[in-house]
């Protein structure tokens, strides 16, 4: 199947791969997606995770299998279906699923997000649904299944502490990010290396109206000096944001950090088409505030 499905930059729009898991229909952003091959026979791995099927290697590349009906708590699948091989994190992963049943364009406006009777945003394995014919497609949090098999994917305090001592800074930095956890340890992050005077938001939107907001009552400076952002966001996502950013002379000189797990060639050649001053993946936390540092250097944001 053909994944390749070009958008044009900053729609707020993304393409959702729809497959099936029994009787149940979800969802991955088609930007994750390198391609989708029919189950093969793979290595079993000793000691590993119980939803770690094993590992093979397609045109030499070694790829971990994952059985996604596993991690979601309705069994074992059998040796059959697809594997849809993703690429986020600086990971290839093949995600075992039963069938493919086709692409969806749509809005991030359009993105329901699951309340609390569903479950808590910090344990959740989903970002939201989307209704398409009548039904409910189920888009799954992939970072988080896969941080949930291997905590040492996601982000590591460890490289804030390796940093050694810091020089506080009071910079106004604005930050969207739709998961709660990743959300709060960003936020962790940056004030452990000295950075304290943060805005955090859960999209881009209501990032974007904090901007038009200081824009409006002239405080910018005092409270948006640099924006970071993920891709991935309900209502607003970061292409969206930073478009809008860029695009605008009042706020076209305030840098830009992409921080997301889509950072790839591909999403790289979006985002400085776009404008932005940075990008990098989101484990990288440690790079995050690397970069953070010198453009604050660069672009004198500290006077």
């Amino acid at each position: 199947m053909d994944t390749k499905i070009l958008l044009e930059n900053g729609t707020n729009e993304l393409e959702v791969l729809e497959f099936t898991l029994g009787e149940f229909s979800y969802g991955i952003n088609v930007a994750k997606i390198k391609e989708i091959i029919p189950y093969q026979a793979v290595t079993p791995v000793p000691n590993s995770h119980p939803s770690i099927e094993g590992i093979f290697m397609p045109r030499d590349v070694m790829i971990t299998a994952i059985d996604l009906k596993n991690c979601l708590g309705r069994g074992t699948s059998d040796p059959s279906g697809l594997f849809i091989i993703t690429n986020f994190n600086n990971l290839n992963i093949a995600f075992h699923v039963e069938e493919v049943r086709g692409i969806h364009r749509v809005s991030w406006r359009n993105i329901i997000k699951p309340d609390s009777t569903i479950s808590t945003a910090e344990q959740s394995v989903s970002t939201g649904f989307i209704k398409q014919e009548g039904k409910l497609i189920i888009i799954l949090d992939f970072e988080k299944i896969i941080s949930d098999i291997n905590p040492e994917t996601g982000l590591k305090m460890s490289e804030i502490t390796a940093l050694g001592a810091r020089k506080n800074s009071d910079i106004p930095i604005l930050i969207a990010e739709d998961s709660v956890l990743l959300n709060k340890l960003i936020v962790d992050s940056l004030t452990a290396a000295g950075y304290s005077n943060l805005i955090h938001t859960e999209n881009g939107q209501k990032a974007y109206d904090v901007i038009a907001q200081c824009k409006a009552d002239g405080s910018l400076r005092d409270h948006v000096r640099l924006v970071i952002t993920d891709i991935e966001m309900p209502e607003m996502d970061g292409h969206r944001l930073t478009k809008l950013i860029k695009s605008d002379e009042v706020t076209k000189d305030i840098p830009v950090i992409i921080f997301s797990s889509l950072v790839n060639e591909e999403m790289k050649r979006k985002g400085e088409a776009l404008g932005a001053d940075a990008q990098l993946s989101k484990p990288e936390i440690g790079n995050l505030v690397k970069i953070v540092d010198k453009l604050v250097e660069e672009k004198g944001l500290a006077n």
